[in-house]
């Protein structure tokens, strides 16, 4: 029977005997049965952690070496930004995260001059209205033009509407008719195929002593109105520039005598006679026939 309290041999030392080989020390084995993992997802002992690169125990692994590239130029760049803020310049500068190189804004290119559009330019008639209706067309007799007027070509085409004034309404033009059977005539829903308008303005001065006409007022009074003549100038425009396109002559507005139906003022009781329009159709077809 061997004596329990013995000494046994030190594993670790180096045996008396040169030619002896050194025993290796048995590892402990973890806690638990053969084969388990150990708890607290503690590696086992001479195992390397998980994610440990191998390589020498004790050492930490060196980080990979970081480019310098990037630290410049941040720096230049922030020196940059800094001297143009100075100067009065707003800069904006764009990051890239996949490229160390910084990116560069570009200024986008003019398709045209400032202040200019790339669209039609707007016609030189800065009284040109979109007419809704035939009355618009009086427009163009006070210095205006139709933007979706037809597109006068030739006289011949042409389709017409006429407009005149008068002596107490000067600044104010009204639609005159016209002969309905001619090739320039144009109804009044037919607007948008009007390309040329005629314009009767009165002549200031012009007015002459015609009839006197005996008349009964809406009240039933009679009253004596001065129906008196006058003349006119015809003139005839492109309707979608107001450019004048041709001339009419002088027509009259005879009062040789008091009409079925007349309108005067009541203070001044005055009547005017209208433009003659068998004469304004005779320029009409001079013009457009």
């Amino acid at each position: 029977m061997s004596d329990p309290y013995a000494q046994q041999p030190d594993p670790y030392r180096a045996p008396s005997d040169p030619y002896a080989q050194p025993v290796s020390p048995v590892p402990p084995q973890p806690y638990g049965a053969p084969g388990q993992q150990p708890y607290s997802g503690q590696p086992a002992y001479g195992q390397q952690p998980y994610g440990q690169p191998v390589g020498q125990p004790g050492y930490a692994p060196q980080p990979p070496a970081k480019s310098k590239k990037g630290l410049v130029i941040g720096i230049v760049a922030g020196v940059v930004v800094l001297l143009l803020i100075l100067c009065g310049v707003g800069v904006a500068l764009i990051a890239n995260a996949a490229d160390d190189d910084p990116v560069i804004p570009t200024t986008p290119t003019r398709t045209s001059a400032p202040g200019t559009s790339a669209a039609a330019p707007p016609p030189g008639n800065n009284n040109a209205i979109t007419a809704d209706s035939s009355s618009d067309f009086g427009d163009v007799c006070s210095g205006g033009a139709i933007l979706n007027a037809a597109e006068y070509t030739t006289p011949a085409s042409a389709k017409v509407y006429v407009f005149g004034n008068s002596p107490t309404r000067p600044t104010s033009y009204s639609y005159k008719s016209v002969d309905s059977r001619a090739s320039y005539y144009a109804k009044s829903a037919d607007y948008a195929q009007v390309s040329a308008v005629g314009c009767l303005s009165y002549v200031e001065g012009s007015e002459a002593i015609g009839q006197k006409c005996d008349i009964k007022a809406s009240d039933g009074k009679k009253l004596t109105v001065d129906y008196l003549s006058s003349r006119y100038t015809l003139t005839f425009h492109n309707a979608r520039t107001g450019e004048k396109i041709g001339d009419g002559g002088t027509v009259n507005a005879p009062a040789n005598r008091c009409p079925s139906f007349l309108t005067y003022n009541k203070e001044t009781l005055k009547s005017y006679a209208s433009p003659d329009t068998a004469s304004v159709d005779a320029a009409l077809k001079k013009m457009f026939s």
